[in-house]
């Protein structure tokens, strides 16, 4: 089914209707809009106003605050009220699961109700169960009967509405008809959406998040092109976030390369960057996002080209194994790091200190094939190459990153591996902050990996030789291509959240990141904790006030652990399953030289 449908990739961003939240205007000729989330209990009116203060004082436009029950949502007066009486204008968002009591008590107070078509109305217990089409429909029904009164209560007030599936939370009802996919995903929005459009509400925003940016855009890109095939007057604006990115570098790498892609190819219209850090430093990391790719899509390559990928699966293109300086590169091989001679030079008499973060090809050294790939003559000639070569876009090429190896990809034989590198400009720039060079290099090569496009990465835009390669591996790390430590699933915190997630991961870190390949989630609530855990080996839950539950994958193992004894009970069970080893010593790597 998906392959009929157009591919969302768009020479300027989607055009959408606009909605109001608040003041505020979201989609149509609106830029994108940036929102954060509280991480302080709803109940503490003091600690609501200020931190809301804080985050529009830093840029943030529109602010989410959970309401998990009644009496939480009652509270929103008292925030709102505050909020007035200091002058700060900016809208609440309330954030809802489970309840959709405290969602129409929440509806009285704020700009924009949020709910999530996985647990508003639904059940989640991971039942296994075959749904005839008559009792789907009724399941339908039921939800309609549920939902419709907080949707009649939102066009009486004239407030807006965020339909945001999560991933880690679809129902049973939709894990058993469509799995646990990005169609899965779409499909529990838009059941909700024509409930919305049936009685006449048409003020609500649409949002696909998952801790895996992989999955994330596939569910972005199939809905705009389900909202498409549905019709013009479908054109509902999309929020964009990386749900459970994690904190510091991998955090950010992460949220770049899911809503950096996304943004490139003209979908979004608002979006948040979700850190387990305070909120206050979600909002520049979102604002230098949405400022590199605002102007003319960097993924557009026209109308008249096929891609050569597909935009709703993912697959890795199909190139062919070739060993360059003794370095499998391409086919099966995981994605190679280049550096140029002047960063090899610079950390040449280090490699041992570098541990993972080793530059394994020189540039300047490659037998590589450099084409213009708009230049038909160059494209002919590399047909004519009796064998597989690696090949790349030459430099002062002018086009976009993104378009630029679409478009290389797409017109070169698939047997050719790909040189992916973030600037088609040789030079750094030394006066450009590292945060600007990690999302822009984060979002371009992520894009391009998370296309399946790609056999080895050069980042030539940071100056400083071991924080290039680090961001290298990073970058690699973050899209699933290449696993080299251990890997972290860590949502950000809210009033919802069971433990101080900051501290918590901090020690988690700590005692696990020597476990190369392992997954762990690290969960304030069962919001979405056991969904998102779908491919972690191991999870850290919040269970009670407290207390946490351990997963293996998806099955809670151990139940009202202690907080204090946790973090060791979880190393335990790391070890009951074969997957622990000591840490090894390694020397400083300087890694910042």
């Amino acid at each position: 089914m998906t392959q009929k449908l157009p591919a969302p990739l768009f020479p300027e961003r989607r055009r959408s209707r606009e909605v109001r939240v608040g003041r505020v205007g979201v989609g149509g000729d609106n830029p994108v809009r940036i929102q954060s989330m509280l991480t302080c209990d709803t109940m503490d009116t003091a600690a609501c106003v200020r931190d809301t203060a804080a985050l529009a004082e830093a840029g943030c436009e529109i602010v989410r605050i959970t309401a998990p029950t009644v009496k939480d949502a009652r509270n929103l007066e008292a925030i709102r009220d505050e909020l007035g009486r200091m002058g700060c204008e900016v809208p609440l968002v309330a954030d809802i699961h489970f309840k959709p009591e405290a969602a129409m008590e929440s509806a009285k107070w704020v700009d924009k109700v949020r709910v999530n078509p996985g647990n508003y109305a639904d059940s989640k217990k991971f039942a296994v169960r075959e749904y005839t089409d008559g009792e789907y429909a009724a399941e339908i029904g039921r939800i309609r009967e549920k939902f419709a009164p907080l949707v009649e209560f939102c066009k009486a007030r004239g407030i807006a509405m965020r339909i945001g599936t999560n991933h880690g939370s679809l129902s049973d009802r939709i894990m058993n008809r469509y799995g646990d996919s990005p169609l899965g995903m779409v499909e529990s929005a838009l059941e909700f959406a024509r409930i919305a459009r049936d009685l006449g509400f048409h003020d609500f925003i649409f949002s696909m998040k998952a801790s895996n940016p992989k999955v994330m855009i596939e569910a972005y890109r199939l809905l705009v092109a389900r909202l498409a095939a549905e019709g013009p007057d479908w054109n509902y604006p999309i929020h964009l976030g990386v749900t459970e990115a994690g904190d510091g570098e991998d955090g950010r790498i992460k949220s770049a390369a899911g809503i950096g892609s996304l943004l490139a190819d003209g979908i979004g219209d608002t979006i948040r960057v979700s850190l387990t850090e305070d909120s206050v430093h979600e909002i520049p990391v979102a604002r230098e996002l949405a400022a590199i790719f605002e102007g003319p899509c960097e993924g557009w390559i026209g109308e008249d080209l096929r891609l050569s990928f597909d935009p709703f699966s993912y697959a890795r293109r199909e190139s062919r194994k070739l060993t360059i300086q003794d370095v499998p590169l391409g086919g099966d091989e995981v994605p190679r790091v280049v550096v140029s001679r002047r960063h090899y030079d610079a950390v040449a008499h280090k490699l041992s200190a570098l541990g993972d973060f080793q530059p394994e090809l020189v540039y300047e050294d490659l037998e590589i094939v450099e084409i213009d790939p708009r230049n038909s003559q160059e494209v002919e000639a590399l047909h004519r190459h009796s064998e597989a070569c690696l090949i790349t876009v030459k430099d002062g090429v002018d086009l976009p990153v993104i378009a630029a190896f679409r478009l290389l990809a797409a017109r070169a034989d698939a047997r050719h591996p790909i040189l992916l590198k973030d600037s088609l400009h040789p030079q750094p720039d030394p006066h450009a902050p590292f945060v600007r060079t990690l999302l822009a290099a984060s979002a371009r090569l992520g894009s391009l990996l998370c296309d399946g496009i790609g056999d080895a990465i050069l980042l030539r835009t940071e100056d400083a030789p071991g924080q290039s390669l680090r961001l290298s591996y990073n970058i690699l790390q973050a899209v699933g291509a290449r696993i080299f430590k251990t890997d972290y699933v860590a949502c950000p915190s809210c009033g919802r959240t069971l433990f101080n997630l900051q501290e918590t991961t901090a020690r988690i870190r700590a005692a696990t990141q020597h476990l190369k390949g392992v997954k762990i989630a690290i969960m304030g609530c069962i919001v979405n904790g056991p969904g998102e855990m779908a491919d972690a080996d191991f999870g850290y839950v919040g269970g009670a006030p407290g207390k946490v539950n351990l997963y293996v994958g998806k099955k809670a193992v151990k139940f009202n652990i202690p907080e204090a004894e946790a973090v060791g009970r979880l190393v335990d069970l790391i070890k009951e399953h074969g997957r622990w080893f000591e840490a090894p010593e390694v020397a400083d790597s300087g890694e910042a030289a």
